[in-house]
């Protein structure tokens, strides 16, 4: 099944441009942080009953709250939580 030469020209431009367009440039540091955040919001859904029920369940992590994250999953989430806050404080 072969396309018309024009519509594969088209269709190839579409996906340039497109893939110009959707390029973004992050900083190393920029996207550590935001692998931390990523990993403290796991954390926080895994060892919430556990570590931070007092905390709503709803609650948005962000770069502020990881010191917060890394002294509950220290103090309460035994072996497997002091991993996890040792993978956090990188």
């Amino acid at each position: 099944m072969n396309q018309p030469e024009s519509v594969r020209r088209y269709l190839a431009e579409i996906g340039r441009r497109g893939g110009k367009k959707s390029r973004r440039t992050l900083s190393r540091e920029d996207a550590q942080e935001m692998v931390r955040i990523r990993e403290a919001r796991r954390a926080f859904r895994k060892y919430h009953a556990q570590c931070f029920w007092f905390m709503r369940e709803d609650l948005q992590i962000g770069s502020e709250d990881i010191p917060e994250i890394i002294k509950g999953l220290r103090l309460h989430g035994g072996r497997s939580g002091m991993k996890f806050a040792e993978r956090l404080c990188r």
